[in-house]
């Protein structure tokens, strides 16, 4: 699938790094550094802007990498940037440790997945279906 995007940062497209890899990196496109102390939360700008097809989104989710050396991490995760969206794509981030970090340009802040969905059309009703789990809820299905 082709996607359209505008590149207005100083880093190269998202790309993946591996033939298994679900998502693409999202670095930051800074002018200076961004500081966050504990618990403090940021908007990190990519300078990135694309064009989805209808029926696709895109998922912003945290790096693991980022989140166990840094305890920085995606605040809304995931994140969905509609298709038809076509501001410039910014990663909300959390700092989560004790201690205060830093963001420098083109660290690698987030990934992205590209996902299909489908919309529905509701069909109001009022008996729904018997199923083996009912109603349980909220850890109904780890209990003996």
């Amino acid at each position: 699938m082709q996607v359209k995007i505008i590149n207005r940062s100083k880093n190269p497209l998202p790309q993946y790094q591996t033939m298994g890899s679900a998502g693409m990196d999202l670095a930051a496109n800074l002018d200076y550094p961004i500081e966050l102390k504990p618990l403090e939360r940021a908007l990190v700008p990519t300078g990135l802007f694309m064009e989805l097809p209808l029926g696709y989104e895109a998922q912003i989710r945290p790096r693991s990498g980022m989140a166990i050396k840094k305890g920085i991490t995606v605040i809304n995760t995931p994140g969905t940037i509609d298709s038809d969206y076509r501001g410039e794509i910014k990663i909300p981030i959390v700092n989560l440790s004790g201690d205060t970090q830093v963001i420098e340009h083109g660290e690698r802040v987030a990934q992205m997945v590209i996902a299909k969905h489908e919309h529905i059309i509701w069909e109001l009703t009022d008996i729904l279906e018997d199923s083996e789990r009912g109603a349980g809820g909220f850890g109904h299905t780890g209990t003996k």
